[in-house]
């Protein structure tokens, strides 16, 4: 009865047809078809169950170490090393620095094995996944506005993949603004922020991730005076707190309504036949009030925690534009995104000299140079990447091949020149 409990299902049908055979229902030929052996093969092993019984047909090396097993000891030399020296090691990484270092040759999966034996690894099933604690939703509309950008093909292979901006707020889940983009960039964010500034007034905070438009996250970066980024300055301009979040899941408000929009305003863009990112942010106003009719819900509080925002237009394009001071030379000119600009010789200007003016850089790509709160007037002195070579003599009969040669000479050059990349991305005018 103990070599049947052993037995594997193929050597335990053996035992019941070689029975058959043995009570003479069923033929040593058939028997032999039956099981898929030669009838000589058959007979050899009829006779040892013959005298052996059931047990007979049981693997002999059944339970005897392997001939390929490893040496215990080996193995336990491997599990110290690096317990003592690896134990923060993958299986991959730690077979190749026992073979390095210790002339120890263990293959990967045989060291996975001793690694989740010895509990020095873990497999991925069984890995505690962290968990991130809830947090509780702000109780006023307005008082935390989460802000991502969603990269993805909302209009379904019709028009190029583009990024939509999404401002939600944490007390309702509602949608408080959103905004299709050719790219998430620092004018973006601040075009689609004063939009949703003169729509609801001034929030208390926005909670973002740590995107370089929010936070620094280059050394070179190109920051404001304060060592913030430009759009961070703005906000600090109009008191608005700007929170980053360390991780995805700590916004998740704002996460799983960009999983939402992915499913669902694709097909609303689709029904609607729109196909462009100027017709699409047409839309939104109206698929706002749709969405959030479906998924918006009651704050705690009753209390808006908007403030008015007491900022004109103008005000508003001031401040969200690119700023960056200069140090004004003795002969008026300051470069700025390798152009060179010469400000009005006037008395009042040349005690500027030595003088810190700031550029202000706008959305439309002009230019405004200020010193405080006074603007300054200049002219294009010299552009690096519109210039060319002066000096060409030439009589006005080859007058035409020489111009020919200088427009060529000009878009050979400036095919390899771009403008400064400390400087705003001009994306969104294309």
């Amino acid at each position: 009865m103990t070599g049947l409990i052993t037995m594997t299902t193929k050597e335990l049908k053996r035992v019941e047809i070689l029975s058959l055979v043995q009570d003479k229902r069923l033929t040593q030929v058939k028997a032999s078809e039956r099981l898929g052996i030669s009838t000589r093969h058959f007979r050899r092993i009829f006779n040892d169950y013959l005298e052996d019984g059931p047990k007979a047909l049981a693997n002999k090396r059944r339970g005897m170490p392997s001939g390929r097993a490893m040496d215990k000891n080996l193995e336990n030399k491997a599990i110290e090393l690096i317990a003592d020296n690896y134990n923060d090691f993958g299986p991959t990484l730690a077979a190749e620095k026992l073979l390095e270092l210790h002339d120890i040759n263990i293959s990967i999966e045989k060291l996975r094995q001793l690694m989740i034996k010895a509990g020095l690894w873990q497999t991925r099933k069984n890995k505690l996944v962290k968990s991130y604690q809830p947090r509780y939703r702000r109780e006023r509309y307005g008082e935390l506005i989460q802000v991502d950008g969603s990269d993805h093909d909302w209009f379904e292979e019709r028009a190029p993949r583009c990024t939509l901006l999404v401002y939600i707020d944490d007390a309702t889940s509602k949608l408080m603004h959103l905004k299709f983009v050719t790219c998430e960039s620092t004018f973006s964010y601040s075009e689609a922020t004063k939009e949703y500034l003169l729509k609801h007034g001034r929030p208390t905070s926005f909670y973002s991730d740590k995107h370089s438009v929010f936070r620094p996250n280059n050394k070179h970066e190109k920051l404001s005076g304060d060592g913030i980024t430009q759009f961070g300055r703005a906000l600090d301009e109009l008191n608005i707190s700007l929170i980053c979040a360390n991780t995805s899941q700590a916004k998740g408000r704002v996460e799983r309504a960009n999983k939402t929009l992915q499913g669902r305003l694709p097909k609303e863009l689709r029904l609607k036949k729109i196909s462009n990112i100027n017709e699409a942010n047409k839309f939104l106003e109206e698929y706002i009030h749709i969405y959030n009719k479906r998924f918006g819900k009651e704050p705690f509080s009753k209390i808006n925690a908007h403030q008015p925002l007491n900022k004109s237009v103008d005000q508003l394009e001031k401040i969200f534009c690119w700023q960056e001071q200069r140090t004004l030379t003795k002969n008026l000119t300051i470069q700025y995104d390798k152009i060179m600009y010469l400000i009005e010789d006037t008395v009042e200007n040349r005690a500027l000299r030595s003088k810190k003016v700031s550029v202000y850089d706008f959305y439309d790509g002009h230019i405004e140079i200020y010193h405080e709160n006074r603007k300054l007037k200049f002219e294009v002195f010299y552009d690096k990447l519109g210039s060319i070579t002066q000096g060409i003599v030439s009589d006005n009969k080859r007058l035409g091949n020489i111009l020919e040669f200088v427009k060529n000479k000009a878009e050979e050059i400036n095919k390899g020149n771009s403008r400064s990349k400390s400087c705003p991305s001009r994306t969104h005018l294309n």
